[in-house]
């Protein structure tokens, strides 16, 4: 009896053991200073492109990297710690290692969904598929970035980024136009602008031909 009470404890040792070492690895991944490698780079390039980073893209996080991820974090209503978390991984576009491409279209899905609702509740449906489709015409033209938070998140692309609405949560009428967007619908057929013609004083998007207007949105 008092053999197998001392096999019982050393086999839960055992197991403690196995699942304290291998805790540190079903954590999301962290990047702060100290940190290196392609994905620093990945971080680098994003902020640079985006204007928040000045510093040299070497997959070294320094002190200039933890500011720039400082400012795009209060530009964004993230914790601003300088810490690249979860959080700020998706923000940024990034999928952590432990997540799946799924996870990450979600992600991608909401945050479109985030930007049609801050940027287009109350227009006609279309209107707002129409949106959540500049967005993605975006994506594919090689003048933007490359990636869905990418042009969301580009310095002075959207109002509602500065202003804060972009973390406003979406109803189910803007998940489902950007679901419908992002499965191929396209009211605009390619535009990569739209403004709303009695707020804006762009000098620069009011001289362009209007290619259609949908609700109080124009399009070019």
């Amino acid at each position: 009896m008092e053999f197998n009470k001392r096999k019982i404890c050393f086999l839960l040792a055992i197991i403690l053991l196995i699942c304290f070492l291998l805790a540190p690895h079903t954590l999301a991944k962290v990047y702060k200073v100290g940190s290196r490698g392609s994905e620093v780079k990945t971080i680098q390039t994003k902020l640079k492109r985006w204007g928040y980073y000045n510093g040299t893209v070497d997959g070294i996080f320094g002190t200039k990297t933890k500011q720039a991820v400082i400012s795009f974090q209060r530009k964004n209503g993230l914790t601003a710690d300088g810490i690249v978390g979860s959080a700020t991984l998706r923000a940024l576009g990034m999928a952590s290692s432990s997540s799946s491409s799924s996870s990450s279209n979600n992600s991608n899905l909401y945050l479109l969904a985030q930007l049609v609702h801050g940027e287009a509740r109350g227009e006609p449906y279309k209107g707002q598929v129409a949106v959540a489709s500049v967005v993605l015409n975006r994506v594919k033209s090689s003048s933007f970035p490359n990636s869905i938070p990418g042009v969301i998140y580009q310095s002075g692309a959207f109002s509602v980024v500065d202003d804060g609405q972009i973390n406003l949560t979406p109803n189910e009428t803007a998940i489902k136009a950007a679901k419908d967007a992002m499965n191929g619908w396209d009211p605009t057929n390619g535009c990569l602008y739209y403004y709303n013609p009695r707020k804006t004083t762009n000098k620069w998007m009011l001289s362009k031909p209007v290619k259609l207007v949908i609700g109080s949105h124009s399009f070019f």
